[in-house]
């Protein structure tokens, strides 16, 4: 009698709808998941209409979403504890896997930046995009609330040699969005003012050569920021294209399937880093605003995430995340309105790509991790 009590405890609690749905929730963050999936159903909407004439990649993006979501949650579950343990190791296997590109990766459009694994191919510099962060807040929560400038130096070069190899493969895009992503948790652990003006001067000085080590086609894509119509069927092609497109969809846009610049084929790569072109193009201005307010919200709910925090370790990571995603809508969405220089940047939950998508999902289980075990430890 008691083993058939014992047994039909076990299954209410475990196999009921409510007690399976229960379980599901538990570790997300209701308010951050709505936005994200009304972010990431607007993503579709506009993939659908920008790869109309290849719904291969519809259906890849549909996968991916499921993957990154899938990850999502099970970061989630994870105590940012066990995060913590394994910030090093994930660093180090990141680190490996750039070095190992550098020697035996396979070159696509004369940029060498993938690993060929026989059944897939991965991108390790986006896995940086992930460990930076982890190592640093991981390195600062060992230092304590007070570093010192020697602890400062020391993360900084732990930033720039996975940067510097990023930035060798050549991607620029990656290297300076892996730079942002560290020197977010340098400058939350409380870098002084004086020493980042310091550093500005010292940067500002070796600009020439910086400029002496960037590739042809970087420079003129900087150089092309000032004058687009100086190559117009060359390095200024993307932003003229991306500028009309934006400038056509007028204040509600031209409707879905609509955009005549994307579906007459004028806007480069319109399913990946343009796809804000697209967007807007069919949307307009009222799209826009709503897709600003969308990662407005987002970014504000995360912010509040990282700022309640119990540990600094969480706080660190969280607020990284939170600034590093913010400055992919900016630069995405400057990249394609011509003010800021093209570099390659995805715009997040909406272009297509499975690295990007399971990076971003990532961050965000993340940051549900910090708010999950916050409650419970506050409870």
């Amino acid at each position: 009698m008691i083993g058939h009590h014992s047994a039909h405890g076990f299954k209410s609690r475990w196999y009921t709808p409510r007690a399976l749905l229960r379980q599901i929730i538990e570790p997300l963050d209701l308010p951050l998941l709505s936005i994200l999936v009304t972010i990431l159903a607007l993503g579709l909407l506009t993939l659908y209409s920008a790869t109309i004439d290849t719904p291969a990649r519809f259906n890849a993006q549909l996968l991916n979403i499921l993957v990154g979501l899938s990850t999502m949650w099970v970061i989630a579950r994870i105590p940012p504890g066990t995060l913590l343990r394994y910030a090093v190791p994930g660093f180090i296997v990141g680190l490996t896997l750039l070095v190992l590109v550098a020697v035996a990766g396979e070159v696509v459009n004369g940029a060498r930046r993938w690993l060929n694994l026989g059944i897939t191919r991965i991108q390790p510099s986006e896995m940086m995009k992930i460990a930076m962060p982890l190592m640093l807040a991981w390195f600062f929560h060992q230092r304590g609330p007070s570093p010192g400038l020697r602890d400062f130096a020391v993360a900084a070069l732990l930033l720039v040699v996975p940067a510097a190899l990023i930035m060798r493969q050549p991607d620029l895009g990656t290297a300076l969005l892996v730079l942002g992503a560290g020197f977010y948790v340098i400058f939350l652990a409380g870098l002084s003012w004086r020493v980042m003006l310091g550093a500005a001067i010292c940067g500002a000085g070796a600009a020439p050569f910086v400029w002496s080590m960037l590739h042809d086609y970087q420079r003129r894509r900087l150089l092309i920021l000032l004058d687009p119509t100086q190559d117009p069927l060359g390095a200024g092609y993307h932003t003229i294209q991306s500028t009309i497109a934006v400038g056509s969809g007028g204040l509600f846009g031209k409707g879905w399937l609509r955009g005549t610049q994307a579906h007459l084929e004028f806007i480069p790569e319109r399913h990946t880093d343009f796809i804000f072109a697209v967007f807007s193009e069919e949307f307009g201005l009222a799209g826009i605003l709503l897709l600003s307010g969308l990662y407005l919200a987002l970014i504000a709910r995360c912010m509040v995430i990282a700022s309640s925090a119990t540990t600094l370790f969480s706080r660190l990571l969280g607020g990284s995340l939170v600034l590093t995603l913010a400055t992919y809508a900016l630069v995405n969405m400057g990249m394609v309105a011509g003010v800021l220089p093209v570099v390659g940047v995805p715009l997040p939950f909406i272009s297509y790509g499975g690295t990007a998508m399971v990076t971003l999902c990532v961050a965000m289980g993340l940051l549900m991790s910090i708010s999950a075990h916050r409650q419970l430890v506050s409870s």
